[in-house]
């Protein structure tokens, strides 16, 4: 069987830039936030122990950081107010990010060829890579395109079309950057989703630049991309317009079927390229019992970085999977190691999921 995957093209990381907004919460002072503000009375007894439960227990999350804090000031904003309040932040925090993977490259804006920019936590027209482009600083002529509507896994899908463009053009410096402020999608209500999420999200933003050669000697390339699309289970992960607000619908099936997914995209990579051996899986944050669900798929690999990156910042949706591809080139990382190929992973809304491989030539 033939699977429409980019396979070798040349196409080098030059730096990874990753930021979160400066205001973060322990998840014991969440729920302490909670206790103290209007949400307990909107909520049904049952509810308010969901809540307790994830934020109190054990849920793999120890910190999260947000862009918008007074939890009784969203509880009050209209739909209006909560994208106003991402059309703000999102641009200002993309460009955080950016400005540093540019300056980690050694380049200067001016200098940057194309800015691909995902996001589902807001909308805004032109979209976020405009507002970008302006504030860093890019050139008039820079390639911007914005990718909406892919959810939690937008950041591969984004990487593919980098690994496209520069299989055109090995001279294109490429910058690829996933944003997400979820604490502007902010929604509650008595559905045990819907509660969960809004205990686990917190926002961030990743920055990665790209380019046809490695920057002065042997580098990560990119390569082998795949992706796995379900219609038929749309409905069991994705945002959905409530009164104007963005209210995230989380079926409780969900990580067995992110498990299933992801496990048949690893297979998949394995029968194309039986030759070659994957020494770390790294995939999106997710949720503790998601990261569960895959290491019983894949029980030879250790979700480490996944579950350091989960721990560290929550789900921050699509920038989750750099922030622990991050980790692992910080912490696990890296080039000594025995040989073998980084598989790294992402999924959501769709329902889908997606992959590639990253090797040090």
């Amino acid at each position: 069987m033939a699977y429409p995957i980019i396979e070798d093209v040349n196409m080098y990381l030059q730096s990874l830039a990753n930021h979160v907004p400066p205001t973060s919460f322990r998840q014991a002072e969440v729920w302490n936030l909670y206790r103290d503000s209007k949400m307990p009375q909107l909520l049904r007894p049952r509810s308010a122990f969901i809540v307790e439960k994830v934020l109190t227990g054990e849920n793999g999350v120890d910190k999260r950081h947000f862009a918008l804090t007074d939890l009784n000031e969203l509880l009050e904003m209209d739909a209006q107010g909560l994208n106003r309040a991402f059309e703000r932040e999102a641009p200002k925090l993309a460009t955080t990010a950016l400005l540093d993977a540019l300056e980690q490259a050694s380049l200067k804006p001016d200098e940057l060829d194309v800015l691909i920019v995902c996001t589902c936590t807001g909308y805004i027209c032109p979209g976020v890579a405009s507002h970008v482009a302006e504030q860093a600083g890019l050139r008039d002529d820079a390639y911007l395109l914005d990718i909406v509507g892919q959810g939690c896994g937008a950041a591969i899908p984004c990487l593919r079309n980098a690994a496209g463009l520069i299989a055109g053009d090995e001279t294109l410096r490429v910058a690829v950057v996933a944003v997400e402020i979820c604490s502007a999608a902010f929604y509650v209500d008595d559905n045990p989703g819907v509660l969960v999420s809004a205990c686990l999200f917190g926002d961030g933003a990743s920055a990665s630049i790209w380019n046809g050669k490695a920057n002065g000697g042997p580098g990560w390339r990119a390569f082998d991309f795949d992706t796995l699309h379900l219609p038929e289970q749309r409905q069991i992960l994705r945002f959905e317009n409530q009164g104007g607000k963005l209210r995230n619908r989380l079926h409780r099936s969900v990580p067995q079927k992110v498990g299933e997914a992801v496990e048949r995209l690893f297979r998949r990579s394995l029968e194309r390229r039986h030759d070659r051996r994957v020494r770390q899986v790294i995939t999106h944050t997710g949720g503790r019992d998601v990261l569960l669900a895959i290491e019983e798929r894949l029980p030879e690999y250790d979700l480490s970085p996944s579950k350091a990156a989960l721990r560290d910042y929550g789900n921050m949706s699509s920038p989750s999977v750099m922030f622990a591809l991050e980790a692992y080139l910080k912490n696990g990382d890296a080039k000594g190691e025995a040989p073998g190929d980084l598989w790294l992973s992402s999924f959501g809304a769709g329902f889908a999921a997606h992959s590639f491989r990253l090797t040090c030539d």
